[in-house]
């Protein structure tokens, strides 16, 4: 059968592709670009539907089960906590899947190993069928085309705002089960507001990467304030691994500062799971050989990012401890973010040659009343990257290098790096923790 026949019979409305939704169905929504008529169709069956499980790894969209009096009808369940997610999460109104971003989530949910939740259904977005009747994932391709292969159900939107890339960013119309058009706004990444710190730590992490270095950078002010605030500005033939491609990184691929051309992987390639920038850089990356999306399994993959000589994974976080503890998902009970690819990146850097791991931070939080560098993590906090693999922390005030240290050295380099204001406490901190 010809692919245009076969999408002709799979095309549906919103609201019928949302009555094979069943109590106690596990409806998965997609990393990155929620479907919003398929969003809004299914929460129109509230009264329909009991105990359905929505696994939405990061809420941005307000489909109305957020509100109290939803949960017998939906219970939603974010990976990650955005500023929509962190005040429920606060109130204790949904609950929170611990994951990393990669194989950790779709093993679960494919496996279906002891207790772990099945997927029943699968939504998701793509651009309308090419000629040959591929359908792309736009600027976010994470684990889209796996997830669609392994749902027992998968049903997307056709949204013909979405770009092309090249790399493995494309589905057959065969493989899915129904489609719904609808068009609908591309959500930009937000601008994010640049801390008066980031300037100087983006001189200071500057000093870091070499010539011909492969980077990745992590979701965050500082982490991605670099970027702005020229860190890279002046290197030459850096290349690209990242989970996901921070705004500014795609103007250094098309003015020839990133170029791969010395890359171990995907030489001359800057390679993403999710390009999802500005409106303006998503036009750039479209049917742009530059770029390649691949899967967040394999990005995000320790084996693929070690086979990467000189890697540099640059992160930020929330608290690092004298010993190199690093916590940039919560302090105590408190969620703030998630983990993202952080810990496989930071593990990856560690084992390629040449490789190193930056964490960025401001010295203090609070507006300058807490530090950030603590004698020890508040009970409950959660430790993202173990002080085995610290390496660099870099704040406005400098870098401490850890790896290779004790921990009495670790200690004394961190404070170094804290806030004058709060130099004197740490060092009687040091003093009881690390001196008889």
């Amino acid at each position: 059968m010809d692919w245009r026949e076969i999408y002709k019979r799979r095309l549906v409305s919103a609201e019928e592709a949302m009555q094979v939704v069943k109590s106690g169905d596990t409806v998965v929504f997609p990393h990155g670009g929620e479907p919003e008529a398929l969003g809004f169709a299914l929460a129109a069956r509230k009264e329909e539907v009991r105990g359905v499980k929505v696994l939405l790894p990061v809420p941005r969209i307000d489909f109305g089960w957020y509100d109290p009096g939803w949960e017998d009808s939906f219970q939603v369940i974010p990976s990650f906590a955005t500023a929509m997610a962190r005040k429920l999460l606060d109130e204790r109104r949904i609950d929170y899947l611990i994951e990393t971003g990669g194989r950790q989530f779709t093993k679960p949910l494919t496996e279906r190993t002891g207790d772990f939740p099945r997927m029943d259904i699968y939504l998701t977005q793509v651009s309308p069928p090419d000629a040959n009747g591929f359908c792309s994932f736009g600027a976010v391709r994470w684990d889209k085309k796996e997830m669609v292969r392994r749902a027992r159900v998968s049903i997307a939107q056709v949204n013909p705002r979405f770009i092309r890339t090249y790399g493995d960013n494309f589905i057959h119309v065969s493989e899915i089960t129904s489609f719904v058009e609808h068009e609908s706004e591309i959500l930009e990444r937000p601008v994010i507001p640049q801390e008066p710190a980031v300037p100087a730590i983006a001189q200071y992490v500057s000093q870091l990467i070499r010539d011909g270095d492969t980077i990745q950078i992590g979701a965050g002010t500082a982490s991605e304030g670099i970027v702005g605030a020229g860190a890279l500005n002046d290197k030459l033939d850096l290349g690209l691994h990242t989970e996901r491609c921070t705004r500014g990184l795609v103007d250094l691929v098309v003015n020839g500062v990133i170029t791969g051309k010395r890359k171990s992987l995907h030489t001359g390639k800057a390679i993403a799971a999710n390009f999802a920038c500005s409106a303006r850089e998503e036009t750039l990356i479209d049917r742009n050989p530059q770029f390649e999306a691949y899967s967040v399994e394999h990005i995000n993959d320790i084996r693929t990012i070690a086979g990467h000589d000189n890697f540099v994974a640059i992160n930020s976080a929330l608290a690092v401890d004298f010993t190199g503890q690093t916590a940039a998902e919560s302090l105590g009970a408190r969620t703030w973010s998630g983990p993202g690819g952080q810990i496989a990146f930071a593990v990856g850097a560690f084992l390629s040659h040449g490789g190193r791991f930056i964490s960025c931070l401001p010295s203090t939080a609070a507006g300058g009343k807490v530090s950030r560098i603590v004698p020890q993590l508040d009970a409950g906090t959660t430790i993202t990257v173990p002080r085995t693999f610290a390496d660099y922390v870099v704040t406005e005030y400098g870098i401490a290098r850890l790896m290779g240290k004790t921990a009495r050295e670790r200690a004394q380099g961190l404070i170094a790096v804290a806030h004058p204001d709060f130099r004197a406490e740490l060092q009687k901190a040091a003093r009881k923790l690390f001196w008889p």
